[in-house]
């Protein structure tokens, strides 16, 4: 039968090229626009883990629920006890200890809002390697209260490296403290949001300042993003008797799974219609196809030949059609995205950001399979009605090549 069907493509091979044509260009497109996708989640993901949460958080149930406000008042007393048994497991790269809080930063003329974080600048120079420098330098071991600030607080309070400013606290007992930093950089995050209030210092001066010997939470590097459920998994079941909530960085990024969504949404209307592109490219070539041989299909059922036969034969047809198209659009597929990788798109910066980026086509095998079946069940869908309606007609009719 396949030998039959495979003989029957050729003998129209200009409706078979039109018909490959359709079926490779929807299931090549599938591949560098599903490759496309991905790269943005992967981009993001890595921007986000790298500039701003880690791969995962952990601190107090409260500091990630209502102690947004005070965070300082859900502090971690013993954590360098949690850290070296962090570092003990597999697949951790580092865990850093950040204590936060909010204040007003002054800069002699006028107060600004502020979301501030204590950190320890050698680690995080390890893990921010997302994070943008756009004047000055990073935060370094050895400053005595330098400061990093985000773009958005530089602009509004028109700083640079160099200047002078005072953050404005309050400390654990409600007492009013202040602490005069000088400016040693501007960054620039992924999330434009954050950059607007974000100051950074290094922790021994933000636990001076709030008089704490504590910390707010650590942030834990893995070695591998895909390393991530399994590491927050095993964590939480080690962690649930201590009051303790482990976050990845999905959770801590509510931004992310929004784009997630969207992006999916988007992915699967595109593929929706490439479906019915090829379904109708297929219904199309098929009829053309049933039309000139009726009278092939009536000779063949008054020769004995069941329904079911006629049926297998045109739905082989399209099979075959659909195989050969799916694996020549995976082929050109991977193709043209090995060509634009090799290139880089230069993307504008998304929504809530001022930051662009390079884009590429990722060859996820999810992606090439799905685009591969896809083509295929198409084609096969597409020739389902046709293959009944050519076995509704009387014998006599098709005999005679009319409908």
């Amino acid at each position: 039968m396949f030998t039959l069907s495979f003989r029957n493509l050729l003998r129209n091979r200009i409706r078979t090229t039109i018909t490959l044509a359709a079926i490779v260009f929807g299931v090549s497109g599938l591949v560098v626009s599903g490759g496309f996708v991905r790269d943005i989640f992967i981009q993001l993901g890595e921007a986000l883990i790298h500039s701003q949460s880690g791969h995962a958080q952990i601190g107090q149930a409260a500091i990630f629920t209502h102690g947004s406000r005070s965070p300082e008042r859900h502090l971690l007393e013993d954590h360098e006890a949690l850290r070296a048994e962090l570092l003990a497991t597999s697949g951790v790269r580092d865990a850093m200890a950040r204590i936060a809080f909010s204040g007003l930063l002054n800069n002699g003329r006028t107060d600004y809002a502020i979301l501030a974080e204590g950190i320890e600048p050698e680690r995080e120079l390890r893990l921010g390697t997302h994070l943008r420098m756009k004047a000055g330098r990073a935060l370094q071991p050895d400053d005595t209260f330098g400061a990093m600030i985000g773009e958005g607080v530089a602009h509004a309070l028109q700083l640079a490296p160099g200047d002078k400013a005072t953050l404005l606290v309050s400390t654990i007992d409600g007492a009013m403290n202040t602490l005069d930093i000088e400016i040693v950089g501007v960054f620039q995050t992924f999330s434009k949001d954050f950059d607007a209030r974000a100051v950074r210092i290094a922790l021994a001066d933000a636990q001076i300042l709030l008089d704490t010997s504590g910390v707010s939470k650590l942030v834990v590097s893995l070695d591998d993003t895909a390393l991530t459920d399994a590491f927050v998994g095993a964590a939480r079941a080690r962690l649930s008797t201590q009051d303790l909530s482990v976050l990845d960085w999905r959770e801590l990024n509510d931004f992310y799974e929004k784009t997630v969504d969207l992006y999916a949404q988007q992915f699967g209307f595109l593929k929706a219609m490439v479906l019915l592109m090829v379904c109708l490219s297929v219904i199309n070539a098929v009829n053309m196809s049933l039309m000139e041989r009726t009278w092939e299909f009536g000779t063949m059922r008054a020769l004995g030949n069941k329904n079911t036969t006629v049926v297998s034969l045109i739905v082989y047809e399209s099979t075959l059609i659909g195989l050969f198209g799916a694996t020549f659009g995976v082929v050109a597929g991977i193709s043209i995205a090995l060509f634009i990788s090799g290139i880089g798109i230069p993307m504008p910066p998304p929504p809530n950001s001022e930051m662009g980026y390079d884009a590429y086509i990722r060859l996820a095998p999810d992606i090439i399979v799905e685009a591969w079946f896809v083509g295929i069940i198409a084609c096969v869908l597409a020739a389902i009605l046709p293959a009944w309606r050519a076995t509704r007609m009387s014998i006599i009719d098709a005999l005679r090549g009319r409908e």
